[in-house]
């Protein structure tokens, strides 16, 4: 197979990836970024074994897993004290699996470092505002009126607002207050859940272990859950009430909220739910938040766009011509992405709305279901991003933890 010459915008989870990958592959890669340098945005993730097996797959988990935290159970707790949520990687059949708590910072400095390492082309402070077919080939149209090609092949990694698609989709009703803070030595956190506490479906506070980061030690992501509306009036009634607000509802929150001194610790998420109708075009694959987007109820944003960059790679490896790549990456990975899609649109109501009727139907109907067989299998399933069994259509094989974690010791010592 010749070479191609394959451009990728934005250098977030997918784009690096899909960088690496097809670089291995022998293309010629080109990364742009309109950041004068690369940087992560955001603060706690959650890596899926689905996610992780794009990491092994790139020679990357032990290094990522060295860096985060391992998580066994998502729980959470109602405010009168119900179990609302129990979810266990354990109950998964197969070889063990966890999730992995971490900072997104850790995740791109691991992606960003192996993409340096092997000298693939990163071309920053370029904003992309489109791009367009020139003689069968795909050219970059830059801010001012530059362009850049031709390209055999252009994947589009820019995310939710990519200029090289049309808008679709919708914001959500809901959003979430994120903070990154030390990690408690002597408080009552568990390292190895994910732990949430609810009012109804209307008032939601979390902690997420997020590993340990050079230089800042381990460390957690505090969040609390906000009407889209809501963050002017969160700034105006000010941090003493909003602590006021997280103690009320997990009062073990209250030292973690009192670390939140300035309002530009935290950072607003506003969620939204989009998924291009057609993410295929001429020479053109939108793929990660581009492609689709969805809440973090599920925690699947990054292993789906994972699972998106190495499609591509796969499609490329398959049909050895960058013309249908577009068309084969949605082929091997449409079903999941509207699996997911669909999921994450049903369940976000039970998680975030101010009715009453979903709070009631999750804590009456999905919480006891979850916790019988097949309801805690499936559950698990969805959790892990395994539901739908994405990877066999990849080529992927579910990660080995018991040995990755075993050389991730190794890598840190």
């Amino acid at each position: 197979m010749q070479p191609s010459r394959i451009a990728i915008a934005g250098c977030g989870p997918a784009g690096l990836a899909a960088a690496l990958a097809l670089h291995r592959q022998g293309h010629r890669v080109a990364l742009f970024d309109r950041f004068a340098a690369p940087q992560p945005l955001g603060s706690g993730l959650m890596l899926q074994p689905s996610g992780m097996a794009v990491l092994n797959a790139l020679g990357l988990a032990s290094e990522v897993a060295a860096c985060a935290a391992p998580i066994e159970r998502l729980y959470g707790l109602g405010a009168d004290g119900r179990r609302v949520l129990d979810a266990r990687y354990d109950e998964l059949a197969g070889p063990r699996s966890l999730g992995l708590g971490i900072h997104r910072a850790s995740l791109f400095d691991v992606l960003h470092r192996a993409v340096s390492v092997e000298r693939i082309e990163i071309t920053p402070d370029h904003e992309i505002t489109g791009s367009h077919i020139g003689r069968g080939e795909r050219w970059l149209v830059f801010a001012g009126g530059r362009l850049a090609g031709p390209f055999d092949l252009v994947i589009d990694a820019l995310g939710l607002h990519t200029p090289l698609a049309p808008p679709c989709g919708r914001a959500l009703r809901f959003g979430a207050l994120w903070t990154t803070l030390p990690w408690p030595a002597d408080g009552p956190f568990r390292r190895n859940r994910l732990e949430q506490r609810y009012r109804a479906a209307r008032e939601m506070v979390g902690v997420l272990p997020t590993g340990h980061r050079p230089g800042h030690g381990d460390e957690l992501a505090l969040f609390w859950s906000l009407p889209a509306d809501g963050h002017q009036g969160w700034l105006a009634r000010g941090l003493d009430a909003w602590r006021e607000e997280v103690a009320a509802l997990w009062p073990e929150c209250a030292a973690l909220a009192a670390h939140v001194t300035d309002p530009a610790q935290v950072t607003f998420a506003r969620y939204a739910h989009r998924s291009l109708p057609n993410p295929a075009h001429e020479r053109l694959i939108h793929i990660g938040d581009a492609w689709h987007t969805a809440s973090p109820q599920l925690g699947q944003g990054a292993n789906m766009a994972l699972l998106d960059a190495w499609g591509v790679a796969e499609a490329m490896r398959l049909s050895r011509d960058p013309r249908a790549v577009p068309a084969l990456t949605v082929q091997l990975r449409g079903a999941h992405v509207a699996l997911y899609q669909a999921a994450t649109a049903f369940f976000t109501p039970l998680y975030q709305s101010n009715a009453a009727l979903p709070a009631l139907v999750r804590d009456r109907l999905f919480a006891p279901a979850s916790r019988l067989w097949p309801g805690k299998t499936i559950q698990a399933l969805l959790m892990s991003g395994l539901l739908g069994a994405p990877l066999a259509r990849l080529g992927l094989e579910r990660v080995d933890y018991d040995r990755l974690f075993s050389v991730a010791s190794d890598h840190q010592h």
